[in-house]
């Protein structure tokens, strides 16, 4: 089974990473002011209505599954093909997000009814976690 094969520490510490990466892209001093203001909400007020630990969780879930997800297409590419080094393992994460995470949300913001600046500021944080991840992936071999 293809899960076996996969380096569980490189999951890890890549996990690790996009979530840093999550936590300091929608920081108080980052784009989280920006992102509420573009959502149309508060930015003194936090617009989540599910709870933070639901919330934390089930963005720990998704994160999880984007890095099991470039580790499987990481594998994948290897094994075509030879190990892929940091520099491949990253753009394997970049195009990734940008060739499936972004462009599959930009039809969901905009028929959402939200600006165009709410996806740039969601998919740059996808985009820039996942290019890290795939970077730590390929580093790991």
């Amino acid at each position: 089974m293809i899960l076996s094969e996969l380096n569980w520490l490189a999951i890890l510490v890549a996990f690790v990473a996009f979530f840093v990466i999550g936590a300091i892209w929608f920081a108080p001093k980052t784009f989280y002011p920006l992102w509420v203001k573009a959502m149309g909400n508060d930015p003194q007020k936090s617009p989540n209505a599910h709870g933070m630990a639901l919330t934390f969780g089930l963005t720990a879930v998704g994160a999880l599954v984007q890095v099991i997800a470039t580790a499987i297409v990481i594998h994948f590419v290897s094994a075509a093909t030879g190990p892929v080094g940091p520099l491949g393992g990253a753009v394997t994460g970049l195009l990734l997000g940008v060739g499936i995470a972004a462009a599959s949300s930009l039809s969901h913001r905009l028929f959402g009814g939200q600006s165009l600046r709410v996806w740039i500021i969601e998919v740059g944080g996808d985009v820039v976690s996942l290019t890290v991840a795939g970077l730590i992936l390929g580093a790991f071999g």
